[in-house]
């Protein structure tokens, strides 16, 4: 055959192309093969120049003869002939062979433009704690896969028939009558292939998929969620979704779906929790421990003769949410300070605590002044509910109103029998 032994060349190329290792099984080629080739494909917004490279690796480590000769002696060896050319079909028709179908259209010999399968979509419950620590959870899930016995053609011989009850359009017309003159015409996927535009005979179907062309197979995905991910973000898993025949297959969407934690609030970034002070500690100075969500213990405390007033607000710089893809950068933890006071006071408490707090406003009404007050009572109240309750009261004077009104504007009552 050859006079001298080829010299050696490269000889990895292709299995880094696919992303396996050098003792690869024609199934694990098969798979790299399929999910990098559906990621990359033009149709879906791919690389070109990669699509053409996943094509061309794939076309040499799976013909067993050309692999050998690629191990041996590597990519210089095969475009000198001893393989029958490396890389020189059409990565499209590889693509073809490979999945069944054509991905792309424009007619000459790549037929009509395949559709793609729909996406599938779940919802991924995780805590706040997943959110900001980072987190991994494997979900098995089941899916429809090309019939590997028949590869996607439903019958034994790889031949089928045009349906005769929708003449191979897969879709058929109905038509009803509304009344005299009314029609309406609906059209349906046909009954009789399934909208395929198909049939098997029944002796040819194939033994493993009954004809359906696809088998369910059940897959583990490990799904990644990053430090600082958002609730609603998606994670995409693409060409995972259902397989069908000339179709490209659609990707797996997860939906991080946040779950209502008892302590913290986040908002962006940052982080919110809230905190009861009681009248002394607003007052004199508080210390308290704060249980992070990575389990830190956080000591939070007043500067001496700080005075923490109701509804405020303080800020601990870095202790928020980490930012999404910078995970050492984080937000701000806020807390919101609500200051609980005592129902009542002994007058002892009153005189002591008039010893010590700032004076009451020097202005003193006289005793001639007094005298031409009018005394009032004070009395507690809870503000809401006096507004629903005037707000009910409105609704039924606006009701009993309607009800009183003369001459024949009376409301209409439906009887049901």
């Amino acid at each position: 055959m050859f006079g001298r032994a080829p010299k050696k060349s490269d000889n990895t190329k292709y299995y880094e192309i696919l992303g396996v290792s050098k003792n690869a099984s024609p199934e694990d080629l098969k798979k790299a093969y399929r999910k990098a080739a559906i990621k990359n494909h033009p149709d879906k917004g791919g690389d070109p120049e990669k699509f053409k490279e996943l094509a061309q690796a794939y076309e040499v480590l799976s013909d067993p003869e050309k692999r050998e000769i690629y191990d041996q002696y590597g990519e210089d060896a095969l475009k000198e002939g001893m393989g029958g050319g490396g890389g020189g079909h059409d990565p499209f028709d590889i693509f073809q062979s490979f999945f069944g179908g054509s991905p792309f259209g424009g007619g000459s010999s790549r037929g009509r433009r395949q559709r793609k399968g729909d996406d599938v979509v779940h919802s991924l419950k995780v805590s706040l704690e997943d959110l900001y620590l980072g987190t991994s959870k494997k979900l098995s899930l089941s899916r429809n896969v090309l019939c590997s016995r028949c590869n996607g053609k439903g019958s034994k011989s790889g031949a089928s028939m045009k349906c005769a009850g929708c003449q191979g359009t897969g879709m058929k017309v109905s038509i009803r009558h509304l009344g005299p003159s009314m029609i309406q015409q609906m059209q349906h996927a046909c009954n009789e292939c399934k909208g395929t535009g198909e049939t098997i005979s029944d002796k040819d179907r194939c033994p493993q998929c009954k004809g359906d062309k696809v088998v369910q197979e059940k897959k583990v995905l490990e799904v990644f969620v990053e430090k600082g991910m958002q609730n609603g973000q998606k994670i995409t898993f693409p060409g995972e979704a259902d397989e069908a025949p000339d179709t490209i297959t659609g990707d797996i969407v997860f939906v991080l779906q946040q779950k209502e934690h008892p302590k913290f609030k986040r908002k962006g970034e940052d982080l919110f929790v809230e905190h009861t002070l009681s009248l002394t500690e607003a007052l004199c100075g508080f210390q308290f421990t704060l249980t992070h969500l990575d389990g830190r213990q956080l000591l939070i405390k007043t500067n001496p003769g700080e005075v923490v007033k109701p509804n405020s607000y303080k800020a601990i710089n870095d202790e928020g949410m980490p930012v999404y893809q910078r995970p050492f950068m984080k937000g701000k933890l806020y807390i919101h300070f609500t200051v609980e006071f005592p129902d009542s006071l002994s007058p002892a408490q009153v005189e002591a605590l008039e010893t010590v707090l700032p004076p009451r406003p020097s202005a003193q009404l006289t005793e001639m002044e007094l005298d031409e007050c009018e005394e009032t009572t004070l009395h507690d109240v809870d503000i809401e509910e006096e507004k629903r309750r005037k707000q009910q009261q409105a609704q039924q004077e606006a009701y009993d109103e309607d009800d009183e009104m003369p001459g024949g504007a009376q409301r209409v009552q439906c009887a049901q029998q």
